[in-house]
């Protein structure tokens, strides 16, 4: 059985907390007639901006439930590859994902290679990028990535997302660790105080923006949001179709007032193709004929666009609800 409203409650309370209620989106209670449907949006952590991505839907979605029935609620879960798991076994209807877990389900490679390949896998739209992020202490003079060269470098903890990320740009540039003149292995929540107790010149993190951990080492000593572009970056986006290029905006973080380009992975919306057509047809239709309402219920949607929303990122063929919309409006 599909728990529909276990986290009902939280997600209200959530949502209210940052004006993304996905509770009171719309006024109407089904008065047109239109048969009642309710879908569940899975998530991640309510500090993230998973949770957040998924009330600005969901409230979008509410908005019209009148006229079109669909009633959209959010569930705070683990995150990617949970919400993948619970779309697979039929517990969730929809879910927000990182777009290299997305591929890695579709194909049945990585953490999903015991399940196999999840051939109803189906994309909906991408979303905010997730950018592979260098905070760097303005003393160590590091304006580019190449500049990490010689430096103390915290690359990540082993087994996390952001050591996975540094070791495919690394092997891109043909870097080791040895390039570094230290390699510190520590957890997100260690690397701030580390930058600022000048244990390391650098940090990296592979996260959505803004982020409280990149906020607390910018303000608490003085640093630089490092740009990571050039060859190797375009090298290993047009080689792996869940990369995709990112931009953190100026002005998010003390010591950085101008755009600064990188990479990353995108957050990406995922359904099965279970999830009939009409349904998925208007949550993208709520999304897109008010996007820009959507863009300003998030900073992380400040710089998306309707086309990099369908074309970065997807890795699993479209749905085809999200098609139909997509080609009635040429985006596709």
């Amino acid at each position: 059985m599909k728990r529909k409203f276990l986290f009902a409650a939280l997600a209200c309370a959530g949502l209210a907390a940052t004006s993304l209620s996905a509770c009171d989106g719309g006024s109407g209670t089904g008065t047109s007639g239109a048969k009642q449907k309710f879908v569940t949006i899975g998530t991640g952590g309510v500090t993230g901006v998973y949770y957040p991505t998924g009330g600005a839907i969901c409230r979008l979605v509410n908005k019209a439930r009148d006229k079109h029935g669909v009633r959209c609620t959010v569930e705070s879960t683990g995150g990617s590859v949970y919400n993948i798991n619970a779309i697979r076994s039929g517990e969730l209807d929809m879910g927000i994902v990182q777009s290299d877990w997305q591929f890695h389900a579709y194909k049945g490679t990585s953490k999903f290679s015991g399940a196999g390949p999840y051939n109803d896998l189906r994309a909906v739209f991408s979303v905010h990028p997730e950018a592979f992020t260098v905070v760097a202490r303005r003393d160590a003079n590091i304006a580019t990535f190449a500049d990490l060269k010689g430096k103390r470098v915290n690359i990540g903890d082993p087994g996390s997302g952001q050591r996975a990320t540094m070791g495919e740009l690394m092997k891109v540039m043909g870097w080791t660790n040895k390039e570094f003149s230290l390699a510190s292995e520590l957890k997100p929540a260690e690397q701030a105080q580390a930058l600022c107790d000048n244990k390391v010149d650098a940090i990296v993190y592979v996260v959505g923006h803004p982020n409280g951990s990149i906020q607390e080492a910018t303000t608490a000593c003085d640093t630089v949001v490092v740009a990571v572009a050039g060859d190797a970056v375009d090298k290993l986006v047009q080689a792996n179709p869940y990369y995709a290029k990112a931009v953190i905006p100026g002005g998010m973080y003390k010591g950085s007032p101008k755009d600064v380009p990188t990479f990353g992975v995108k957050a990406t919306f995922v359904a099965s193709n279970r999830t009939d057509a009409e349904t998925i047809y208007q949550v993208v239709k709520a999304v897109f004929d008010n996007f820009a309402d959507f863009k300003a219920l998030h900073p992380a949607f400040a710089h998306l666009t309707p086309k990099s929303l369908v074309q970065e990122g997807n890795s699993a063929p479209l749905h085809e609800g999200a098609q139909r919309y997509f080609k009635e409006k040429g985006l596709m």
